[in-house]
């Protein structure tokens, strides 16, 4: 490196001079090829004479003074000052800058390689009073030299990688590379060696590849399944000096399937309820790998047991448990307890790890059933009876039985569900399980019963049986007709012509079949119209003894037919055959049957209008009844103009005496404060007369008049207000007031306080009252009292 960094300054400081002194010139005498064309050149074209160097800045200089670069010099100066240098291009003026007279050449920033490598600059030498240029421009470039000043950098780090567990030695895992912005063109400073800082003695790096392997054989992830490793990149071949970074590499284990399975106990013991139902999980086991993912993944399967058939074992296959699930039912009874051998076997086995053992490992189960009561159970779930539809009441049809199936053997009670027997038609004996009827069957009702039997040990515990009973078929339906038949008769049928087939059905079904016999009854049975024949597959035939039948003389003809099963003892019943005598066509077509329909020719003109008088006369009457009706339901006035005070109301009420409290209270007479309706219109004054006359503006208020006057002020003022007041009801309104007057002289003549008085009292002030009294006094003086009034 010192050798190199010599040659380097010969190379800067004497190799201008060399050519200057050998050549008298710059090696550019032609038009350079840098250069660019300029019009003075092209007319006044002599020798350039430039002298040059290729320029060389160290970056990151960091003096106080500006960094010299070099020196521009023309032959045209001959250092008389006529001669005046200027530069242009990549950072002239703000970078480089030029001495216009001596062409020195300075950077006057800090450069950075990193950002720009090199600066193409143009120089030209003009000349100072004309500012004409004297030589054509050159352009030459300052190149920024590196010098180690960035680090390696791991531009993808940090790094995940993984690699199969139990590797061998030296297998690959992952490479790194670290960049360096430096110059790999010059000096080391972008050579970067790598080395590991953190992960030994597990892993290992190249130092020029970067590439990471593993440094240790068989390291198994169930021990220890990461490792974060930390390596270190540095430049300047890792000499001293150099720079460095550094990343990490976390490094995961794979899994491979090197675990085989094992079950932690060599038995297992589970207990379930008798009662347990078919498909349910009767245990789960599992055996342990170390392993995961699909290499963890394991088979179960019984090998032998005592119970071949009554249980099946499948794989979790979320947990890799082994699930033993219940196929048939369980019988404390029966076997009480099962022994079971349970293999498990790894599902995916790798060949490369057979060596570390059988992949697989077996195990006993021992399942225990625990007796539960269970309810009574039929001896036959289904009990099919027989019994005849004419069996009277209480006859037995059959038995059921049912047993307790636990070691008690308690006692069973017997009932039927009258769900299933609504009507009670059966009874069952509660202590032997007997049937027997309890209402008389019919058959054509129903002719099958399924009845369900409860057979109960005790509240909680019942078992459920099916009794299903047939009622068997009596002859007890006798044969009908099996349509309503409509007969038609044309009038021109001919003797001996089939007027119906009939059939019959019965409600009956013989094992047999059924057998009918048809014939006439026997009123019919000689008749000269219509003949039966027996067509011996239970049909018959309906025919006509003779011809011209005629509506008029009998639209219809009732025939009577006896029909008789072959039922055991036999059955009969008579039906009516109703034949109507139609008009026909000449087809045979039934154009109208029945009654011919007349019409008034046997009406004389006389009593048809009699008749039509009669329905007249009765409308009529009809009529004046509704308006009769209408207008006794009509008020003579109309509802608005009813007058009230024409209508009389009686109340039969004997009144409360002196507890009514309804009768007007006279005290309110001599309520000074009299309170006045504001709403009451005054402008209207009835010219009501009054007893007691005032002068003029004079009128005393009510305080001031004497009790009489009060009272009959008071009522007239009552009856002017009524009689202006507009919202007063219009009718006439009867107040009465118990005011005796004050004007008497004799004040009171009432005799209730007679008793209250003394006997001996003298009446002789009755004399003084005047003539009106005399009579009075006359009787008091003669000394009859006041009795005598009585």
């Amino acid at each position: 490196q010192i050798f190199t960094l010599f040659l380097f300054l010969f190379f800067l400081i004497f190799a201008p001079l060399l050519a200057f002194v050998l050549f008298g010139g710059g090696p550019d005498d032609g038009k350079s090829p840098h250069s660019d064309p300029d019009p003075w050149e092209i007319l006044n074209r002599h020798k350039r004479s430039w002298v040059w160097n290729q320029f060389f800045v160290l970056e990151e200089y960091t003096g106080n003074e500006p960094l010299y670069v070099g020196k521009l010099h023309s032959d045209v100066d001959k250092g008389d000052g006529k001669v005046k240098y200027v530069l242009s291009g990549e950072g002239a003026t703000s970078i480089f800058t030029i001495d216009e007279n001596t062409g020195d050449i300075h950077a006057t920033k800090r450069l950075d390689r990193e950002a720009q490598a090199y600066y193409t600059l143009q120089a030209q030498a003009v000349d100072r009073l004309t500012n004409l240029p004297v030589e054509p421009k050159s352009e030459f470039v300052v190149k920024v030299q590196d010098i180690n000043d960035n680090e390696p950098k791991f531009l993808d780090g940090p790094y995940l990688a993984g690699v199969p567990e139990m590797s061998p030695l030296g297998t690959m895992v992952v490479q790194v590379a670290a960049t360096d912005a430096d110059d790999p063109t010059y000096g080391n400073s972008a050579r970067v060696v790598y080395s590991i800082i953190h992960g030994q003695p597990y892993f290992s790096v190249e130092p020029k590849t970067g590439v990471i392997r593993t440094a240790l054989p068989n390291m198994d992830r169930e021990t220890r399944d990461q490792y974060v490793l930390v390596i270190q990149a540095k430049d300047m071949v890792g000499q001293m000096g150099g720079l460095s970074g550094t990343t990490s590499v976390t490094v995961t284990l794979t899994d491979v399937n090197d675990n085989p399975p094992r079950f932690t106990h060599k038995s297992y013991q589970y207990t379930v309820l008798e009662s347990l139902p078919v498909q349910s999980v009767v245990a789960r086991i599992k055996a342990a790998d170390f392993d995961i993912g699909s290499n963890a993944e394991m088979d179960y399967r019984i090998m032998d047991g005592d119970g071949p058939g009554m249980f099946n074992i499948t794989t979790d296959e979320d947990t890799q448990e082994g699930v033993i699930i219940l196929l048939k039912p369980l019988d404390f009874e029966t076997k009480s307890s099962f022994s079971l051998r349970i293999e498990v076997t790894n599902r995916n086995i790798d060949s490369d790890f057979l060596s570390l053992g059988p992949f697989s490992d077996t195990t006993s189960v021992k399942v225990t059933v625990e007796d539960v009561n269970e309810p009574p159970v039929f001896s036959s779930p289904l009990s099919k009876m027989v019994v005849s539809e004419d069996a009277k009441v209480g006859t037995s049809i059959g038995r059921v039985s049912a047993h307790d199936p636990d070691t008690s053997n308690s006692a069973i009670r017997y009932s039927i569900d009258r769900n299933t027997d609504l009507e009670r038609f059966f009874n069952v004996d509660a202590l032997s399980g007997v049937i027997s009827t309890a209402k008389p069957l019919d058959r054509e009702a129903n002719s099958i019963h399924n009845l369900t039997i409860f057979a109960i040990e005790n509240p909680t515990q019942i078992g459920k049986g099916i009794a299903l009973i047939t009622v068997q078929d009596i002859n007890d339906n006798a044969p009908v007709f099996a349509i309503d038949y409509e007969t038609l008769l044309c009038e021109n049928a001919m003797p001996g012509q089939v007027i119906q087939t009939i059939s019959a059905v019965d409600k009956d079904e013989p094992l047999s079949g059924h057998r009918f016999y048809f014939a006439l009854a026997a009123p019919a049975a000689g008749n000269l119209n219509f003949t039966l024949r027996d067509n011996k597959d239970n049909t018959a035939s309906i025919l006509t003894k003779r011809g011209g039948f005629r509506r008029r003389e009998q639209p219809v003809y009732h025939l009577p037919v006896l029909i008789v099963d072959s039922g055991s003892p036999a059955l009969s019943s008579t039906n009516t055959l109703s034949v109507r005598v139609c008009d026909c066509d000449s087809d045979g077509v039934a154009l109208s049957c029945g009654a011919v329909a007349y019409t008034a020719t046997g009406l004389s003109t006389g009593a048809l209008l009699a008749i039509l008088g009669c329905i007249i006369t009765l409308l009529v009457m009809v009529l004046l009844i509704v308006t009769m009706r209408r207008r006794r339901k009509e008020p003579l006035i109309l509802e608005e103009e009813r007058d009230i005070r024409e209508n009389i109301v009686r109340y039969d009420d004997e009144g409360g005496g002196e507890e009514d409290t309804e009768a007007f209270d006279m005290v309110t007479l001599r309520n000074l404060n009299v309170i006045r309706d504001p709403s009451v219109r005054r402008d209207v004054t009835p010219d009501t007369p009054t007893f007691f006359h005032y002068p003029s503006g004079t009128r005393p208020s009510y305080k001031s008049l004497p009790d009489n006057v009060v009272f009959r002020e008071f009522i007239w003022d009552r009856l002017k207000d009524a009689d202006v007041d507009p919202s007063a009801p219009p009718y006439d309104s009867l107040q009465t007031y118990a005011f005796e007057g004050s004007g008497s002289v004799a004040e009171s003549l009432s005799s209730l306080e007679s008793l209250s008085t003394d006997s001996d009292q003298n009446y002789d002030y009755l004399s003084n009252w005047g003539p009106r009294f005399k009579k009075l006094a006359d009787l008091y003086a003669m000394g009859t009292g006041p009795a005598l009034l009585l």
